[in-house]
C-alpha cells in the first residue's frame, strides 16, 4: 500500500505538483490502471465498494468500456499531487485530445504487452510528441499468458522512431504493470508489490508545472463543464499567476476582444470529483 500525505492543493509547493495525461488504444487498460492508482493511493475507506473503471462516468464508457469524453482526476503519492487527464483513446475525438493535453507536462504511453501499440496510439502519441510532452512508457497486461513484454517494447522504439521523436525520448523511462493484478515492475523479474514504482517514475521523470505564481494571472481553459447551479465551468490550467474567489478578470476570446468577468468559485478535484476550494 503506498502512503499519502493528504495536503490541501493550495498548499502544495509548485515542485510537488505533477499533471500527467494517460495515452493507450482503446481496451489497452488505462481506466483500470487510474482505478489502481486511485485505490492506492489512499483515497478510498477501507471496505468501501468501488465500481470497476472508476473514471468512466457515462454509462456508454461503462457499456463499451472505452472512454469517450476527457477527465479529470488527482490522487496524493507521498507529498505530492498527481493530476491525471484520461484522455479519449480513439481518433474520432481528436480534437479534444490535442486541447486537454496542453493541461499536462508529461503523459504516461500506456501498451498491451500482447498486442503492442495500435493505430490510434500512433495519433495520440504524434500529438503529445508535438507538444514536447516527456513520454513514460507502461507495458501493460504482463500477466496474460500470450504477453510478450520485450517485443512490445521494441515495438513502441519502432514507433518513436516513425514519429521522429528527439534523441531524449527515444530513451524513455519504462514500467511493466498489471493494471488489473495491481502492481508495476522496474523489470520484469522484480517481485510483485504494487503501483509505487510507476508513481516513483511519474515524480522522478514527469517536470513540475512551470510558471510563477507571482506573474499575471493565465489561465487556459482546455474544457467546459456544467454546473445546473452555476453554469458552464471552465476547466484547464493555470500557466501563471494566482486564483482568488472574487477576483476580477478578463477572459480573452478567439477573436482578441477581452470580456471581463469575476471568478465565483474556484475547484479542485479529489479522485474524480470536483471539490470546492
Amino acid at each position: 500500500m503506498m502512503l499519502s500525505n493528504k495536503r490541501h492543493p493550495l498548499l502544495m509547493e509548485q515542485n510537488k505538483l505533477r499533471n500527467i495525461a494517460i495515452i493507450a488504444h482503446v481496451d489497452h487498460g488505462k481506466t483500470t490502471l487510474i482505478d489502481q492508482l486511485f485505490k492506492q493511493s489512499g483515497m478510498f475507506h477501507e471496505n468501501q465498494v468501488v465500481a470497476e473503471r472508476f473514471m468512466d462516468s457515462i454509462d456508454l464508457e461503462r457499456e463499451r468500456g472505452i472512454t469517450i469524453t476527457s477527465k479529470n482526476g488527482s490522487f496524493h503519492y507521498l507529498d505530492f499531487l498527481i493530476n491525471i487527464i484520461d484522455t479519449p483513446g480513439h481518433a474520432d475525438f481528436g480534437g479534444q485530445v490535442e486541447r486537454v493535453l496542453k493541461m499536462a507536462d508529461g503523459a504516461l504511453l500506456l501498451v498491451d504487452a500482447q498486442e503492442g501499440p495500435m493505430p490510434q496510439t500512433y495519433f495520440v502519441l504524434k500529438k503529445a510528441l508535438a507538444l514536447r510532452l516527456p513520454i513514460i512508457v507502461v507495458i501493460n497486461k504482463i500477466d496474460k499468458p500470450a504477453a510478450r513484454p520485450d517485443w512490445a517494447v521494441d515495438q513502441v522504439f519502432d514507433l518513436f522512431v516513425r514519429l521522429e521523436a528527439p534523441e531524449d525520448i527515444l530513451d524513455f523511462p519504462l514500467v511493466y504493470a498489471s493494471a488489473r493484478g495491481g502492481y508495476a515492475l522496474d523489470d520484469i523479474g522484480d517481485p510483485l508489490s504494487s503501483m509505487e514504482p510507476l508513481c516513483q517514475k511519474i515524480i522522478a521523470h514527469i517536470p513540475q508545472p512551470g510558471g510563477s505564481p507571482d506573474g499575471p494571472l493565465q489561465l487556459l481553459v482546455s474544457s467546459i463543464d456544467y454546473s445546473p447551479y452555476l453554469g458552464r465551468l471552465g476547466i484547464g490550467k493555470i500557466t501563471s499567476g494566482t486564483l482568488n474567489i472574487n477576483k476580477d478578470i478578463a477572459v480573452a476570446r478567439r477573436d482578441g476582444t477581452l470580456i471581463p468577468a469575476r471568478i465565483t468559485k474556484i475547484y479542485h478535484f479529489e479522485g474524480n470529483r470536483k471539490v470546492v476550494f
